[in-house]
């Protein structure tokens, strides 16, 4: 098994959110706190890509600028290569890259000349031209960062977390805003970075992205975990079963209106639209045939029929609730 090069061991994290007594008598906890954290673990391993997940407010974004020594946890141990990052000097911190969804870039300067000085900063620096030319930002190098698009932004980013050949690269949201074809690159990128080594922490709202880059999935929720392991172990059949989407007159079906109480068990239907179900869990060839004979009986063919595995942003709403937060 490759090497940690991130631990988090039951991290807690709390803010003051207003003056009042010292102590909390039925939690033990400061008061005028809130726990943003409440014994989070995870590892992020060199040569992988790490996601951890979460809703707003589930603590991930805490948890990172703990694992980045950006913030003090109030209890718990973080390692970062080795280290506490919150004692981290420049020896560390070049050996680590941040790219943040914001950016936190300047915004007057122009983007190469800006990572020009960045590349200034590390002893031995990428191949900056080359990295340039591959984020196609020297097609907009005459624009000031402040009036670049979204997705412009983005790709300076990524170069300025890049440029210095991290061995961790911590990458929040880094295709927000980005076109197919720089969507793409980034992505191969990424890929190609966990294949030298690099140990990638990535967090997204974008299931899509996280299943397609992510060898190893933690979701957050509450400040705990709450789920945890290989993409292709958590959305196996065996854990998740499957998915089926059809659409039929029909309006109002339960699962007791299709299945027999010992047929329907451990399954969910939920009507998306009129007409419009999604049956979710350990579907079985008996269910379809079941399925095909209530449909012969009703004289009706679907209009839809889309049968496919559960897919990660399935399980993340399994999780972390189907409500805004």
């Amino acid at each position: 098994m490759s090497e940690a090069a991130v631990v988090v061991d039951d991290l807690r994290k709390e803010f003051p959110v207003a003056r009042g007594p010292r102590r909390n008598s039925a939690t033990g906890s400061p008061a005028g706190t809130v726990t943003a954290v409440d014994g989070i673990s995870l590892r992020a391993r060199r040569g992988e890509v790490t996601a951890v997940l979460g809703a707003n407010g589930a603590g991930k974004s805490t948890t990172l600028a703990c694992a980045q020594g950006l913030i003090r946890p109030t209890a718990g141990r973080v390692r970062l290569l080795g280290q506490d990052p919150a004692e981290a000097g420049p020896s560390l911190r070049a050996r680590v890259g941040i790219m943040l969804q914001e950016g936190g870039l300047p915004q007057a300067i122009r983007p190469i000349p800006l990572l020009k000085h960045v590349a200034s900063m590390y002893q031995n620096p990428l191949d900056l031209d080359g990295l340039i030319h591959r984020l196609g930002i020297d097609t907009f190098d005459r624009t000031a960062i402040r009036r670049l698009s979204g997705g412009q932004r983005q790709r300076v980013a990524m170069a300025a977390a890049l440029v210095g050949d991290p061995e961790v690269l911590f990458l929040d949201e880094p295709s927000a805003g980005l076109d197919p074809q720089s969507r793409r690159v980034v992505f191969d990128l990424i890929r190609e970075l966990r294949d030298e080594g690099t140990g990638i922490v990535l967090t997204t709202h974008l299931m899509d992205d996280a299943q397609r880059l992510a060898d190893y999935v933690y979701i957050v929720d509450g400040g705990r975990n709450v789920v945890e392991g290989r993409v292709e172990e958590l959305l196996s059949t065996g854990y998740n079963g499957q998915t089926l989407r059809f659409t039929v007159s029909a309006q109002g079906l339960s699962i007791a209106d299709l299945f027999s109480e010992s047929l329907g068990n451990g399954l969910e239907l939920r009507e998306e639209r009129g007409g419009a179900y999604e049956l979710t869990g350990p579907l079985t060839p008996d269910h379809l045939v079941r399925l095909a004979e209530l449909w012969k009986s009703w004289d009706e063919l679907p209009s839809s029929f889309d049968l496919k595995p559960r897919s990660l942003e399935d399980l993340f709403l399994d999780v972390s609730g189907r409500s805004i937060r």
